[in-house]
């Protein structure tokens, strides 16, 4: 009974045994992701500082692109590859666009250079924005090309069966 019981555990707990944490598998990239989660957190904090309606909307959805690409990247760290420059330079560096951009907002300052500094910075944060966006797109990309493929398949699948997508009504249900 006892040999038993000892081979049911190792076949249960082995699963566990064997899986490393990301902390214990890839530090640096642990390391990483834990200084993108901080620097997320701080633009969160700094959503509510700016005046600007559409600097918070692209900060929140920032914001939101980056709690998504490190829930992916901890998901499945094989998709790290590119993301680097992102968490590495363009999340430190939006960060201190928008404190410098709130400074200059709170001094209300009116010159030439204040004025277009805020124009360039409001641009930048939206471009930045869409980068993200792209960046998250990017993760998923072999995924939706596989994913496409499998599509493709199974309707030259049904067509050689003799079924068409018409059988099932796809077509009124896209219009709808």
């Amino acid at each position: 009974i006892g040999a038993l019981a000892f081979g049911a555990s190792e076949l249960v707990f082995s699963d566990i045994k064997g899986k490393e944490t990301l902390k214990e598998s890839n530090k640096t990239l642990y390391e990483l992701l834990a200084k993108a989660k901080r620097e997320n957190k701080e633009i969160l904090t700094l959503i509510p500082k700016v005046e600007s309606l559409m600097i918070r909307n692209n900060l929140n959805e920032i914001h939101n692109t980056v709690n998504n690409i490190i829930k992916t990247i901890e998901e499945n760290p094989k998709k790290a590859k590119s993301i680097n420059n992102f968490f590495e330079y363009y999340l430190p560096v939006l960060i201190k666009i928008v404190n410098r951009y709130d400074e200059i907002e709170n001094q209300r300052l009116s010159s030439r250079d204040g004025e277009m500094f805020m124009l360039r910075a409001k641009k930048m944060i939206s471009e930045m924005n869409e980068a993200f966006k792209k960046q998250l797109a990017n993760l998923y990309q072999s995924d939706l090309v596989d994913a496409d493929a499998e599509l493709k398949v199974l309707d030259s699948m049904l067509k050689a069966d003799g079924f068409d997508s018409t059988d099932f009504n796809i077509n009124k249900e896209e219009e709808k």
